[in-house]
């Protein structure tokens, strides 16, 4: 299964504020970049996800955002680092926004 061009179009638009935006689709999903860098992905479902670790991850699981996990050849699961936008963010793109330019922030400072 493929991203729909409106899950993109959403998600797009509930970052329309974070500076130079732009998007790939990438492995049925769409990876999101602020000035070349990645911040957030949509998955083939249009579930959204910000990249995160450390203090940041812990912020957003303190919201309820959970961690993208997957299941590996093997059987094993594995975590790529992206965690759910908090559902609070799903409909005001200023909150959405908001996570995003955190995200990047720790992102930055090498988190």
């Amino acid at each position: 299964m493929s991203i729909s061009d409106a899950d993109i179009a959403f998600t797009l638009e509930l970052f329309e504020a974070v500076p130079n935006l732009t998007k790939r689709k990438m492995m049925g999903g769409a990876v999101f970049y602020s000035d070349g860098q990645v911040f957030a992905l949509t998955s083939s479902s249009g579930q959204i996800y910000l990249k995160a670790s450390g203090a940041f991850a812990e912020e957003l699981a303190a919201e309820g955002a959970e961690i993208f996990t997957m299941t590996n050849k093997d059987g094993s699961t594995g975590s790529m680092g992206y965690w759910t936008l908090p559902d609070a963010a799903l409909d005001a793109p200023e909150e959405a926004t908001r996570w995003a330019l955190r995200g990047l922030s720790f992102l930055q400072e090498g988190g």
